[in-house]
Parts: structure tokens; sequence; C-alpha cells
């Protein structure tokens, strides 16, 4: 069953120089309990379509077409509805969990205010189950590093906290953003493990968005690729790296760093909308 549905979305922007388009007709569906990646260029539109569905557009941004979560339609829902369905339903890991992490506060405090406020919890019960879910993203020594900053995790440890605390309210949907942007190749790896694991236990539908098609094999049922806004191509992820169909996908693929050859230089592409034609 479709646990959330987007169809023929169209997300604009109003500058000084006139609209600007940052999604176009993007569609897809998600099942209950599957991942989904996301995958494209800085500026192909991934991280906007998300924030369109979460509600979170800049001002001058607006959204058009239709995401239905659970059979209902959530697009551009006042912000009191709509935060029903935030973190209760729908939890997002933004990309720089640094600049979404409150440096001011402690952990704790920004742990336990979610669910005080969400599902009405006292502070102590509050505490207990954050430190859970800090246990669950395996964080060690949980009961003591939650009452730290967050200047003083790494990187890796600040994304744990941000995964567990959008987990706080067990939601059935769960975009990761750009999850292991800036962290190293081994954090890295750790950390899409993780959701998986974390996937398998709490039976979350996942959303991962990502530039890295390297990160998506193994990992994700389906693949939905794009590019200035638009789908370049949507398949099962297997497909898409046995058989790529379309130029820009291909150009992709072709750009991925290989152990198991030696090259003098890495294919880079470039796709022209109008002509069809790829350059790598």
């Amino acid at each position: 069953m479709a646990l959330l549905e987007v169809k023929n979305l169209k997300v604009e922007f109003e500058t000084p120089d006139g609209i600007i388009e940052g999604v176009r007709d993007l569609s897809y569906t998600l099942e209950k309990g599957k991942t989904l990646a996301i995958v494209g260029e800085s500026g192909s539109g991934k991280t906007q379509g998300a924030f369109a569905i979460m509600g979170l557009l800049p001002k001058n941004g607006h959204a058009s077409g239709s995401v239905k979560f659970d059979g209902k339609e959530i697009l551009n829902l006042p912000r009191k509805q709509l935060n029903e369905y935030r973190a209760k339903r729908i939890g997002i890991i933004f990309q720089d969990p640094m600049t979404s992490l409150n440096p001011y506060l402690r952990i704790s405090r920004q742990m336990t205010e979610v669910l005080q406020l969400h599902k009405g919890m006292s502070y102590s019960a509050a505490l207990a189950e954050s430190v859970r879910l800090l246990e669950a993203v395996r964080i060690t020594d949980a009961k003591n590093r939650i009452h730290l900053y967050p200047h003083e995790f790494s990187g890796g440890m600040r994304q744990r906290v941000m995964i567990a605390m959008s987990l706080l309210c067990s939601p059935e949907l769960l975009i990761a953003d750009e999850p292991t942007t800036a962290l190293d190749v081994t954090v890295q790896a750790e950390i899409i493990d993780l959701l998986v694991d974390l996937q398998e236990d709490f039976g979350t539908s996942i959303i991962l968005i990502t530039h890295d098609l390297g990160i998506v094999a193994g990992t994700c049922e389906d693949t939905l690729v794009m590019f200035g806004g638009k789908v370049m191509e949507y398949r099962k992820t297997a497909d898409i790296f046995a058989s790529p169909e379309h130029p820009y996908t291909k150009g992709l693929l072709a750009a991925l760093p290989r152990l198991d050859k030696r090259v003098e230089r890495l294919s880079t592409v470039s796709y022209d909308f109008m002509t069809g034609a790829r350059q790598a």
C-alpha cells in the first residue's frame, strides 16, 4: 500500500528577475516500509521537493500539484494541520546537523522538548526516551552525553543525534536529506547501515536524498534521478545500475570512481535538455 503519493509536484520561487522553477512535474510513489533514493547533483531540486512536502519552503516559494500521505492530501495545508503530520508521522534529517542543532542548547533540551510538545510527556519520561533513542543510534554513554552541547560531538555523532531526534515521535516516513554530506567514507557507511537497521527495527519508510549513486546500491528499492528540477529516470535501483536508460543517468554512473580498473581521468557529465546530447 502506498504511504506517499506525489503527483505533478511543481515548486516555483518569486525573484526580482521573475519566476524560477525549482521542481517541475515531480511524481513518485513510496510504499510502506520501503526506501526510495532521490539522486541528483546540487541544484537539481531534490531538497526543494522534500521541503514542499514538509511545508518548509521559504516565503517566496510556492508548491502546486498533489502530495497524498496515507491517502490524505497534505500539500499546502495550514501550519496547524501540517504540524499534526510533521515530527509525529513524517520526520526529516536535515543536511547539516551543526546548523540544524541549536548551538546554545544542550542535546537533552532539544530532544525532550519535542516529546513534551508532541506527546505531552513529562520531562523525566522524555529524557528517558531520548536516551533510549541515542542508544539506538549507537551513541555510547548516552545517559551522560545527552547533556552535552552540539559542538562537543563529532560530525558523525551529530548526525546520529539528528537521526535520533527525527525518530522521537516514531514517524512512518523519514526524509533523509543528504545525511552523509561532509562525513568521511567510513562514517558514511556507518550512517547508511544505521538507517537500514533502524528501518528494520521501526518499519519506517525512507526517502534518501543524495548526490551519490554509490551509496544507494543495495540500500534502496527504487531510485529517482533528477536534473534541472525534472525527473530523468525513475526505476528499480537494480535496473538503473544494470541498464541505465537516460543519458544523464549513464553519465552519473560513468562519473563514479571505480576500484576494479585504473583511469587517468574521471568522466564528467553535462546534459542539454534541448538536444538530448550528453558529453562525458
